[in-house]
Protein backbone atom coordinates (compact mmCIF):
# COMPACT_ATOMS: atom_id res chain seq x y z
CA UNK A 1 0.00 0.00 0.00
CA UNK A 2 1.30 3.44 -0.94
CA UNK A 3 1.18 5.84 2.00
CA UNK A 4 0.78 9.61 2.22
CA UNK A 5 2.64 11.30 5.08
CA UNK A 6 1.11 14.15 7.05
CA UNK A 7 2.71 17.60 7.14
CA UNK A 8 3.92 16.93 10.68
CA UNK A 9 5.45 13.59 9.67
CA UNK A 10 7.18 15.17 6.69
CA UNK A 11 8.77 17.80 8.92
CA UNK A 12 10.01 15.06 11.25
CA UNK A 13 11.45 13.18 8.27
CA UNK A 14 13.18 16.32 7.02
CA UNK A 15 14.76 16.84 10.43
CA UNK A 16 16.03 13.26 10.48
CA UNK A 17 17.03 13.48 6.83
CA UNK A 18 19.18 16.54 7.44
CA UNK A 19 20.99 14.70 10.23
CA UNK A 20 21.43 11.67 7.98
CA UNK A 21 22.93 13.76 5.18
CA UNK A 22 25.41 15.30 7.61
CA UNK A 23 26.40 11.85 8.88
CA UNK A 24 26.86 10.56 5.33
CA UNK A 25 29.05 13.56 4.48
CA UNK A 26 31.33 12.75 7.42
CA UNK A 27 31.60 9.12 6.36
CA UNK A 28 32.35 10.13 2.76
CA UNK A 29 35.16 12.40 3.98
CA UNK A 30 36.57 9.52 6.02
CA UNK A 31 36.43 7.08 3.09
CA UNK A 32 40.12 7.29 2.17
CA UNK A 33 42.84 4.78 1.30
CA UNK A 34 43.70 2.59 4.28
CA UNK A 35 40.51 3.05 6.29
CA UNK A 36 38.74 -0.11 7.49
CA UNK A 37 35.08 -0.47 6.59
CA UNK A 38 34.38 -1.27 10.25
CA UNK A 39 35.65 2.22 11.14
CA UNK A 40 33.22 3.84 8.69
CA UNK A 41 30.39 1.84 10.22
CA UNK A 42 31.44 2.98 13.69
CA UNK A 43 31.27 6.61 12.56
CA UNK A 44 27.74 6.00 11.26
CA UNK A 45 26.55 4.45 14.51
CA UNK A 46 28.11 7.18 16.64
CA UNK A 47 26.66 9.92 14.43
CA UNK A 48 23.16 8.48 14.66
CA UNK A 49 23.33 7.99 18.40
CA UNK A 50 24.45 11.61 18.84
CA UNK A 51 21.28 12.94 17.18
CA UNK A 52 18.93 10.47 18.84
CA UNK A 53 18.59 8.22 15.80
CA UNK A 54 18.97 4.49 15.24
CA UNK A 55 20.36 2.70 12.17
CA UNK A 56 17.50 1.31 10.13
CA UNK A 57 19.68 -1.25 8.33
CA UNK A 58 21.25 -2.84 11.41
CA UNK A 59 19.64 -6.27 12.00
CA UNK A 60 17.22 -5.63 9.10
CA UNK A 61 15.76 -8.77 7.50
CA UNK A 62 13.97 -8.87 4.16
CA UNK A 63 12.26 -12.10 5.27
CA UNK A 64 12.44 -14.45 8.25
CA UNK A 65 14.78 -16.80 6.37
CA UNK A 66 17.29 -14.08 5.48
CA UNK A 67 20.28 -13.30 7.72
CA UNK A 68 20.01 -10.03 9.69
CA UNK A 69 22.08 -7.26 8.14
CA UNK A 70 25.09 -6.80 10.47
CA UNK A 71 25.94 -3.10 10.03
CA UNK A 72 24.57 0.46 10.06
CA UNK A 73 25.92 1.40 6.64
CA UNK A 74 26.16 -0.67 3.46
CA UNK A 75 29.67 -0.36 2.00
CA UNK A 76 29.88 -1.71 -1.55
CA UNK A 77 33.25 -1.67 -3.32
CA UNK A 78 33.94 -1.71 -7.07
CA UNK A 79 31.81 -4.52 -8.60
CA UNK A 80 29.56 -4.62 -5.52
CA UNK A 81 26.31 -2.80 -6.25
CA UNK A 82 24.53 -2.66 -2.88
CA UNK A 83 24.45 -4.26 0.59
CA UNK A 84 28.21 -4.73 0.90
CA UNK A 85 29.31 -5.62 4.43
CA UNK A 86 31.34 -3.46 6.81
CA UNK A 87 33.82 -6.06 8.05
CA UNK A 88 36.86 -5.59 10.33
CA UNK A 89 39.31 -6.96 7.75
CA UNK A 90 38.04 -4.96 4.77
CA UNK A 91 40.28 -2.05 3.84
CA UNK A 92 39.47 0.73 1.36
CA UNK A 93 42.21 1.04 -1.26
CA UNK A 94 43.41 3.81 -3.54
CA UNK A 95 41.41 3.67 -6.78
CA UNK A 96 38.34 2.02 -5.24
CA UNK A 97 34.82 3.07 -6.17
CA UNK A 98 32.82 2.87 -2.94
CA UNK A 99 29.04 3.12 -2.51
CA UNK A 100 27.88 4.19 0.94
CA UNK A 101 24.20 3.47 1.59
CA UNK A 102 22.77 4.58 4.92
CA UNK A 103 19.36 4.71 6.61
CA UNK A 104 18.12 5.96 9.96
CA UNK A 105 15.08 5.88 12.22
CA UNK A 106 14.49 9.30 13.80
CA UNK A 107 11.38 10.19 15.78
CA UNK A 108 9.77 6.97 14.56
CA UNK A 109 10.28 7.60 10.84
CA UNK A 110 12.85 6.22 8.38
CA UNK A 111 14.96 8.02 5.78
CA UNK A 112 17.43 6.56 3.30
CA UNK A 113 20.23 7.84 1.06
CA UNK A 114 23.42 6.78 -0.71
CA UNK A 115 26.47 8.24 -2.43
CA UNK A 116 29.43 6.88 -4.36
CA UNK A 117 32.96 7.94 -3.40
CA UNK A 118 35.90 7.93 -5.79
CA UNK A 119 38.79 7.01 -3.49
CA UNK A 120 42.16 8.51 -4.40
CA UNK A 121 43.18 8.15 -8.04
CA UNK A 122 40.33 6.29 -9.73
CA UNK A 123 40.07 5.38 -13.39
CA UNK A 124 38.48 8.12 -15.48
CA UNK A 125 35.63 5.80 -16.51
CA UNK A 126 34.90 5.07 -12.85
CA UNK A 127 34.53 8.76 -12.02
CA UNK A 128 32.37 9.29 -15.09
CA UNK A 129 30.16 6.36 -14.06
CA UNK A 130 29.59 7.93 -10.64
CA UNK A 131 29.02 11.39 -12.09
CA UNK A 132 26.56 10.11 -14.69
CA UNK A 133 24.69 8.04 -12.10
CA UNK A 134 24.25 11.13 -9.93
CA UNK A 135 23.18 13.18 -12.96
CA UNK A 136 20.59 10.54 -13.85
CA UNK A 137 19.17 10.85 -10.34
CA UNK A 138 18.89 14.61 -10.77
CA UNK A 139 17.01 14.10 -14.05
CA UNK A 140 14.70 11.58 -12.41
CA UNK A 141 13.95 14.12 -9.68
CA UNK A 142 13.16 16.76 -12.29
CA UNK A 143 10.20 14.64 -13.42
CA UNK A 144 8.59 14.56 -9.96
CA UNK A 145 5.38 16.42 -9.10
CA UNK A 146 1.80 15.57 -8.22
CA UNK A 147 -0.11 14.08 -11.13
CA UNK A 148 2.95 12.67 -12.91
CA UNK A 149 3.11 8.95 -13.58
CA UNK A 150 5.78 7.09 -11.62
CA UNK A 151 7.26 5.62 -14.77
CA UNK A 152 8.16 9.12 -15.96
CA UNK A 153 10.86 9.17 -13.24
CA UNK A 154 12.14 5.83 -14.47
CA UNK A 155 12.00 6.96 -18.09
CA UNK A 156 14.00 10.12 -17.38
CA UNK A 157 16.77 8.08 -15.74
CA UNK A 158 16.81 5.52 -18.56
CA UNK A 159 16.75 8.14 -21.32
CA UNK A 160 19.93 9.72 -19.96
CA UNK A 161 21.88 6.53 -19.24
CA UNK A 162 20.90 4.12 -22.02
CA UNK A 163 22.53 6.07 -24.90
CA UNK A 164 25.78 6.11 -22.91
CA UNK A 165 25.89 2.32 -22.91
CA UNK A 166 25.64 1.76 -19.16
CA UNK A 167 24.00 -1.25 -17.57
CA UNK A 168 20.85 -0.22 -15.68
CA UNK A 169 20.29 -2.76 -12.90
CA UNK A 170 16.81 -4.26 -13.26
CA UNK A 171 16.53 -6.48 -10.20
CA UNK A 172 16.97 -3.66 -7.66
CA UNK A 173 15.01 -0.43 -7.46
CA UNK A 174 13.96 2.60 -5.44
CA UNK A 175 10.99 2.56 -3.11
CA UNK A 176 8.70 4.39 -0.76
CA UNK A 177 10.02 5.09 2.72
CA UNK A 178 8.93 6.54 6.06
CA UNK A 179 6.81 4.20 8.15
CA UNK A 180 9.03 1.31 7.02
CA UNK A 181 12.51 0.97 5.54
CA UNK A 182 10.95 -0.23 2.29
CA UNK A 183 7.40 0.70 1.26
CA UNK A 184 5.42 0.74 -1.95
CA UNK A 185 5.77 1.85 -4.64
CA UNK A 186 8.77 0.22 -6.24
CA UNK A 187 10.67 2.67 -8.47
CA UNK A 188 12.64 1.01 -11.30
CA UNK A 189 15.43 2.93 -13.00
CA UNK A 190 14.08 2.01 -16.42
CA UNK A 191 10.57 2.09 -17.87
CA UNK A 192 9.05 -1.23 -16.80
CA UNK A 193 6.02 -1.39 -19.08
CA UNK A 194 4.54 -4.38 -17.25
CA UNK A 195 4.33 -2.51 -13.93
CA UNK A 196 1.02 -1.28 -12.59
CA UNK A 197 0.64 2.46 -13.35
CA UNK A 198 1.07 4.70 -10.32
CA UNK A 199 0.21 8.41 -10.27
CA UNK A 200 2.23 10.56 -7.89
CA UNK A 201 0.40 12.39 -5.10
CA UNK A 202 1.61 15.14 -2.77
CA UNK A 203 2.86 13.66 0.49
CA UNK A 204 4.40 10.52 -1.01
CA UNK A 205 7.93 10.02 0.33
CA UNK A 206 10.19 8.26 -2.15
CA UNK A 207 13.75 6.98 -2.08
CA UNK A 208 14.96 7.21 -5.67
CA UNK A 209 18.22 5.37 -6.31
CA UNK A 210 19.79 4.59 -9.69
CA UNK A 211 22.21 1.63 -9.52
CA UNK A 212 24.32 1.60 -12.67
CA UNK A 213 27.16 -0.52 -14.06
CA UNK A 214 29.94 -0.10 -16.60
CA UNK A 215 28.92 -3.40 -18.16
CA UNK A 216 25.89 -5.66 -18.15
CA UNK A 217 22.83 -5.04 -15.97
CA UNK A 218 22.68 -8.60 -14.63
CA UNK A 219 23.57 -9.22 -10.99
CA UNK A 220 24.21 -12.06 -8.56
CA UNK A 221 24.33 -12.38 -4.79
CA UNK A 222 27.44 -13.36 -2.86
CA UNK A 223 27.46 -16.23 -0.39
CA UNK A 224 27.14 -13.77 2.53
CA UNK A 225 23.42 -13.59 1.76
CA UNK A 226 23.45 -9.80 1.28
CA UNK A 227 25.98 -8.35 -1.15
CA UNK A 228 24.85 -7.95 -4.75
CA UNK A 229 27.60 -7.79 -7.38
CA UNK A 230 27.66 -7.33 -11.13
CA UNK A 231 27.57 -10.70 -12.89
CA UNK A 232 30.33 -9.62 -15.28
CA UNK A 233 32.48 -8.06 -12.49
CA UNK A 234 32.13 -4.56 -14.00
CA UNK A 235 32.18 -1.48 -11.76
CA UNK A 236 28.95 -0.18 -10.23
CA UNK A 237 27.81 3.18 -8.84
CA UNK A 238 24.84 4.11 -6.65
CA UNK A 239 23.28 7.44 -5.65
CA UNK A 240 20.09 7.91 -3.64
CA UNK A 241 18.04 10.61 -1.93
CA UNK A 242 14.71 10.62 -0.15
CA UNK A 243 12.22 13.23 -1.37
CA UNK A 244 8.61 14.19 -0.76
CA UNK A 245 6.26 14.83 -3.68
CA UNK A 246 4.62 18.28 -3.73
CA UNK A 247 1.94 19.90 -5.90
CA UNK A 248 4.56 21.63 -8.05
CA UNK A 249 7.55 19.31 -7.77
CA UNK A 250 9.41 17.85 -4.82
CA UNK A 251 11.33 18.78 -1.69
CA UNK A 252 14.42 17.04 -0.37
CA UNK A 253 13.97 14.98 2.76
CA UNK A 254 17.66 13.99 2.68
CA UNK A 255 19.64 16.84 1.10
CA UNK A 256 22.69 16.13 -1.05
CA UNK A 257 25.65 15.53 1.30
CA UNK A 258 27.56 18.80 1.67
CA UNK A 259 31.25 17.92 1.50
Amino acid sequence: MITIKTAQEIEKMKKGGKFLSEILARIMAACVPGVHTEELDRLAREGMAKVGGKPSFLHYQISDVDPPYPAAVCISINDEIVHGLALPNRVIKDGDLVSLDIGMWHEGLATDMAATVCVGKVRSEAKKLSDDTRESLKLGLSAVKEGVWLHEISQAIENYLKPKGYGIVRDLCGHGVGYSVHEDPQIPNYHERRAKPVKLKAGMCLAIEPMITLGDWRIKQKDDGWTYVTADKSLAAHWEVTIVVTLSGFEFVTPWPNL
